[in-house]
């Protein structure tokens, strides 16, 4: 218990120092990479922005900062020469590094906490912040695009004037799932979106059968009307210019704005939208496929917490002399880590049938080597 105690506090300080710096470094990043939008910001929005990130964040740091606690803690015992007093009292390495077990375990479940429910959410949170706070863009970077709103609706914007949020020139598409070519076209000359609700104003409503579209062509001048009602089988105008029309959307707008806004969506599945594409009907193949990948790597990424206070061990025993080549040494570890998860990641998506084989892959070769290192020590 006694040795325990001590082991306790030599590891904890340099895991929380290096929790704050890589988490410092990586904010920093945001910052300046945004730096361009940030000008004349209030410091609470700012502060709010990066405070989103947090979460997401710690996911990406904790490996790095678990093998720097392990470097420099163990690498400390072994170069004063305790680690030698400690098993001449009779008490194995393996034994003495159960605190590093027990401190990474619990890195690594609060990781996966974070990564499946608390990073989605607040990575939301801060998409829609940035996008509508910080640089007063809106959904401007939605004009000109077709985005998926999901609950079946999808929406084209000509315009967005992000002084009043109000959108222009606006197509809505909904299509029927029995019936690929039955299909409803909604125009609207603007309209708003906020929350999970779609407010569109001078709009009509066109349900078409596209099947019998060909038909036209040959039916003759008697026939034709009849034939056109086939075609357009229901038509709605507004009483009223001033009539509005509200439609439910699967994706909020803030949610719409993390996963379209930027060139690269942000990471908006927890734990509760994965397990609804893989279990749920009527799913999509690709989108169970992608799913299933997604909850891999965010349980994969956590668990590489304890593989990697695995790994480091033995290069704690043989390099951890001094503080300066111990960040050294866990910052390599933790790039190399984190060179073979990127290419785990990359080959998941060319195993269609197996994807854990190449998302584990870091997790496996890590932990192989990690043994493999200590036997020799």
């Amino acid at each position: 218990m006694i040795l325990t105690r001590y082991l306790t506090r030599e590891l904890v300080p340099p895991l929380l120092a290096g929790t704050l710096l890589f988490t410092a470094i990586l904010s920093f990043g945001y910052f300046f990479v945004s730096a361009q939008w940030l000008g004349g910001v209030p410091i609470t929005l700012v502060a709010k922005w990066l405070g989103y990130q947090i979460p997401d964040t710690l996911v990406k740091v904790f490996p790095m900062a678990v093998v720097l606690m392990v470097v420099v803690a163990f690498g400390r015992l072994s170069s004063e020469r305790e680690l030698v007093a400690i098993q001449s009292g009779g008490i194995g390495l393996g034994r003495a590094a159960r605190p590093v077990a027990v401190i990474a375990g619990i890195v690594a479940l609060i990781a996966v906490w974070l990564s499946l429910w608390v990073a989605p959410r607040s990575n939301v949170e801060m998409r829609g912040l940035y996008w509508d706070a910080l640089t007063k863009a809106g959904l401007t970077t939605l004009v000109g695009k077709q985005v998926d709103l999901g609950a079946g609706l999808s929406l084209y914007l000509g315009g967005y004037d992000p002084a009043t949020h109000q959108l222009q020139g606006v197509r809505v598409e909904r299509w029927d799932a029995g019936n690929p070519k039955v299909g409803t076209l909604i125009f609207a000359d603007g309209g708003t979106f906020e929350n999970n609700t779609l407010k569109l104003t001078g709009y009509s409503i066109y349900t078409l059968d596209y099947a019998k579209i060909p038909a036209l062509s040959k039916t003759d001048a008697a026939g034709l009307g009849a034939a056109v009602q086939n075609v357009f089988t229901a038509v709605n105008l507004p009483d009223s210019p001033t009539s509005t029309l509200e439609l439910d959307t699967g994706l909020s707008r803030k949610q719409t704005l993390a996963k379209y806004a930027d060139a690269v969506g942000a990471d908006a599945q927890g734990f509760p939208e994965l397990i609804t594409i893989l279990t749920a009907p009527n799913q999509k193949a690709a989108d169970r496929q992608e799913a299933r990948r997604t909850l891999n790597r965010k349980l994969a990424l956590p668990i590489g917490n304890l593989v990697l206070a695995l790994a480091a061990l033995p290069f704690a025993l043989r390099f951890g002399r001094s503080l300066g080549v111990a960040l050294g040494i866990a910052l390599l570890i933790a790039v190399a880590y984190y060179l073979v998860f990127l290419v785990g990641i990359t080959l998941s998506g060319s195993l269609p049938g197996l994807p854990e084989v190449g998302i584990w892959l870091a997790n496996v070769v890590f932990a192989v080597l990690g043994l493999s290192l200590l036997r020799r020590s």
